[in-house]
């Protein structure tokens, strides 16, 4: 997080994030390092073998996307070796100008949750990443002590909304029965309480609060209108092998389009390590031209 305030603070995520998607494109990679792919690129699921998988996607990364995503749970599985592999990919993404968003989906109340924040966000901490991701499921105030040390850091949160997976539509469809956020789905509400937070927060072009809103869902389905979201950044996941086109951004998120981190992370592999800076770039120019077109 080099990037500082006027007065020697960080910038905040939002703005670092309008300013890394208008100097490159709004790319997010993910850095998805499952054991099948390992195997098939020739490497083991220990340190050298998931440091070398990190650092092909940063290098193919690097000056052409916004965002990288380590997906926390493909290092997590490799225990104190992955960990340190996951050390070396998030400092070559930040050596590289990339911004890092730790995909970790934490949710917790309290101190608790306040140190899952320090561990992930804290500039000066264990990771250093630039955002994390966090499920919001035990009631959205339960974290605002992560919104604080965030912002404090110069860091961001992504809030899980509405997701892919079909065992969680039933939840987020649900309709609230009682609080301020009564007759709305789940999903609307926890959109609605981002927007809120982050006209809290100041006025910047994007919010340092942010939403995963799949990019294989019609988001009418979940009760949300793109008009209450505000000036959150939208985490899309969905791209590429799970099905949804670049081409498609403004019909899916109209007026919000964006503001859309188009995330993609198995579609980038299909060509093996080799080919990954080329998918990349390749994805990039795609969503210029589809943001470049008319609305």
């Amino acid at each position: 997080m080099s990037t500082t305030t006027l007065t020697g603070g960080p910038a905040s995520f939002g703005v670092r994030l309008a300013s890394a998607i208008g100097s490159r494109s709004a790319l997010c990679v993910g850095i998805d390092p499952h054991a099948a792919t390992l195997a098939a690129w020739g490497l083991g699921r220990d340190e050298q073998g998931l440091t070398a998988f990190g650092a092909t996607l940063v290098d193919a990364a690097a000056g052409r996307a916004a965002v990288v995503k380590p997906q926390i749970a493909f290092f997590e599985a490799a225990g104190v070796a992955g960990y340190r592999a996951l050390d070396a990919t998030i400092r070559r993404a930040r050596d590289a100008g990339l911004l890092v968003v730790a995909d970790v989906k934490r949710g917790d109340i309290g101190s608790t949750g306040d140190d899952y924040a320090l561990a992930w966000l804290d500039r000066d901490g264990p990771f250093a990443a630039d955002a994390m991701t966090v499920s919001p499921y035990l009631g959205y105030g339960s974290f605002a002590g992560t919104v604080e040390v965030a912002r404090r850091n110069g860091a961001g949160v992504f809030v899980l909304a509405a997701t892919s997976n079909p065992e969680a539509r039933v939840l987020q469809t649900a309709v609230l029965a009682e609080g301020p956020r009564a007759g709305r789905s789940v999903a609307a509400g926890i959109v609605l309480d981002v927007a809120d937070d982050n006209r809290a927060g100041g006025d910047q072009p994007l919010g340092d609060v942010g939403l995963v809103l799949g990019a294989t869902l019609d988001l009418d389905d979940f009760g949300i209108d793109a008009d209450t979201i505000g000036t959150s950044p939208i985490l899309a996941p969905g791209f590429g092998a799970q099905g949804a086109r670049i081409e498609d951004l403004r019909a899916l998120y109209g007026a919000r389009a964006e503001q859309v981190l188009v995330s993609e992370s198995r579609g980038l592999l299909s060509d093996g390590p080799d080919g990954v800076a080329a998918l990349v770039a390749d994805r990039a120019d795609r969503i210029r031209a589809a943001l470049g077109a008319a609305a």
